[in-house]
């Protein structure tokens, strides 16, 4: 016999001595009582009505609740700009903000005071004169009417003017005198700041912009859908507004702080927007610069004109709402429910939803077995075992087990 075919039949006895080996060592099947048991086990939640608060969610950007440009009303020097006049920088309604130079206006106010006292005087002398012209008329013994030239009215009426100019000139060199500070007309903030000390400006230039602090307001969208489960605060002609003021809570991540603050939704919009076919709505957030307990919550940052908001708002309560988690929803229209040992596919249709829970209009009814347990691919029929049962059959075993 040759070496090669030594080599082949060698081969094939270690083979079939292996197989031998593999075949007296199959594992045993363990059969157990309880004939074939399934082997997916999962977890149920019983449904039941329940109260069911609505929270809508929304967005919005923080806007001024007054925005105003200031403008110079009369030309001249900037000799002033006060600390209240810088970018950030608070004020209180009736600070000077920045002043200019006045010295011209205040020699045009005493021109026109001088200008109104002689006006005055001008007055009074042709008033006696007028008075002596009627004594005279009288006393020439001339029966017809006295002309009115005569009797000096066209000159009565003509001091009378001069007077009324006088008084009007000397109100506009006050008013421009006042005009030189820029005084603030309410509590607010500075936005931006145009000019600077030294610098000559004319009527009507920029000199910057303001904005109240008193509350700040957000606009924030309400889809379609929500309106049913908010009530809305809406106003009529000749008639008192209707609707509750709804709380809002916003929520911001500038800077990556978490901060929030408690708002209200005061007004309605009586218009849908064209671009994007929702109802708006205006919430408020009221002295949201004060230091206190929420802006130190918040690290003592206060809000920011142009700052992204997250708005939820307290929508309807809900007495008798059939909830399930989201989790348990399958392609958006169906869950799995829980009966006589298996699995069965049933429809749903959603009436409200958030982040962790369905609403659910129809499909289900108190009592049913839901199914918590993320299936996957799973046919209606599919037989299963609770987990629970599986936790009691446990316990029999190790109890089995003591007792031998």
């Amino acid at each position: 016999m040759s070496s090669q075919l030594k080599w082949i039949v060698g081969f094939v006895a270690f083979v079939i001595l292996v197989s031998v080996i593999l075949f007296m060592n199959k594992p045993e099947v363990s059969r157990r009582g309880g004939g074939n048991s399934a082997q997916l086990v999962i977890e149920t939640q019983t449904i039941m009505t329940q109260p069911f608060q609505i929270i809508v969610e929304s967005y919005g950007v923080v806007a001024p609740r007054t925005q105003t440009t200031l403008f110079a009303q009369v030309s001249g020097q900037i000799v002033e700009v006060t600390d209240a006049f810088r970018e950030g920088e608070f004020f209180e309604k009736g600070d000077v903000l920045l002043k200019i130079d006045g010295r011209d206006y205040q020699t045009l106010l005493t021109v026109s005071d001088s200008d109104l006292q002689f006006a005055k005087q001008n007055l009074e002398e042709e008033q006696a004169r007028v008075v002596q012209a009627i004594g005279d008329w009288k006393r020439s013994g001339k029966t017809t009417p006295a002309p009115e030239l005569a009797l000096r009215k066209p000159q009565l009426a003509a001091a009378r003017a001069q007077l009324s100019a006088a008084l009007a000139k000397k109100s506009q060199a006050e008013r421009n005198l006042e005009r030189t500070k820029i005084i603030a007309p309410y509590a607010g903030r500075v936005l931006s700041k145009r000019v600077d000390i030294g610098q000559l400006i004319s009527p009507s230039a920029i000199l910057g912009e303001i904005y109240a602090v008193d509350y700040v307001e957000i606009r924030l969208p309400i889809k379609n859908k929500a309106l049913k489960y908010i009530q809305l605060p809406e106003s009529f002609r000749h008639q008192a507004k209707t609707g509750a003021n709804l709380l809002v809570e916003f929520k911001s991540n500038l800077g990556g702080s978490r901060q929030s603050w408690q708002g209200k939704i005061v007004r309605t919009e009586g218009a849908i927007d064209s671009n994007t076919n929702q109802l708006y709505v205006i919430a408020q957030i009221d002295d949201p610069y004060n230091l206190s307990a929420s802006s130190i919550a918040n690290n003592g940052v206060p809000i920011k004109i142009g700052q992204y908001l997250e708005a939820s708002i307290t929508g309807k309560k809900i007495e008798q709402a059939i909830v399930i988690p989201t989790s348990t929803l399958y392609q958006g229209n169906f869950v799995f429910l829980y009966k006589d040992g298996v699995v069965k596919r049933q429809p749903v249709s959603i009436a409200w939803r958030d982040s962790q829970n369905l609403m659910i209009e129809s499909g289900l009814e108190g009592g049913e077995q839901l199914v918590l347990t993320t299936l996957g691919e799973v046919t209606s029929g599919t037989a299963v075992r609770l987990k629970s049962e599986k936790s009691k059959t446990k316990n029999k075993r190790s109890s089995r087990k003591n007792s031998k």
